[in-house]
């Protein structure tokens, strides 16, 4: 039998979701020894575990080179990748807001808008739906910077505790949607592994409702 390959997210996406398959009686054991290598195996062959970048989480599920994995909203958002999202996690929790000086609350609504942001397709959508023309401007880190050079009138980002809009003098203009992580499955994979998949995805979605 081919093993499951689960694809974890560098960083604190893979730590809480290695926490998790944990509670749902996956090996994890494996993944908690310090290694450089990118693919990693439990005891039995039962799982494959793969790490990549955040981002590229949904394309190694649409490809069919993992069976499921675990991305934040704002990936699979700004990705749009053909794939099953089948569980809230209910971790890694934050927003996805339009931000900039408070005198900005004016002006959000103007044509020609300039948005710097790292998600170039969810702030399209965003204001596309509003009817709004907008220029985005973008930019791989530092978004808030944008602003306060002159760069551009807002930014579309990601807001966690607030404090580096704070200390920008930048300020929550709108909030677009809540993010939290999401259990995401290869289509062709649910179909395929169905009797080693789904009973995985139920361990999870259970030990969710648990730790509520």
């Amino acid at each position: 039998m081919e093993p499951i390959t689960i694809a974890l997210a560098k960083g604190r996406l893979a730590d809480k979701t290695i926490e998790l398959l944990s509670m749902c009686g996956v090996d994890c054991s494996p993944l908690k020894v310090p290694t450089r290598k990118l693919v990693l195996y439990d005891a039995d062959k039962k799982y494959k575990f793969i790490f990549v970048k955040p981002g590229d989480v949904p394309t190694y599920i649409e490809r069919g080179a993992a069976d499921l994995g675990v991305a934040g909203k704002d990936t699979l958002l700004e990705s749009d990748r053909d794939i099953y999202e089948v569980a809230d996690l209910r971790f890694g929790a934050c927003r996805m807001c339009v931000a900039g000086y408070p005198q900005q609350r004016d002006v959000i609504t103007n044509s020609n808008l300039r948005v710097a942001t790292k998600y170039e397709h969810i702030a399209k959508g965003y204001y596309d739906r509003q009817g709004i023309s907008v220029d985005i401007i973008k930019l791989n880190g530092s978004v808030e910077l944008g602003p306060v050079v002159g760069l551009s009138d807002v930014i579309v980002d990601i807001v966690e505790s607030g404090k580096t809009l704070e200390a920008n003098g930048l300020v929550v203009l709108e909030e677009i949607c809540e993010i939290t992580a999401r259990l995401v499955v290869n289509k062709v994979s649910l179909k395929i592994k169905y009797k080693e998949i789904k009973p995985l995805i139920d361990r999870i979605v259970a030990a969710v409702e648990d730790t509520k």
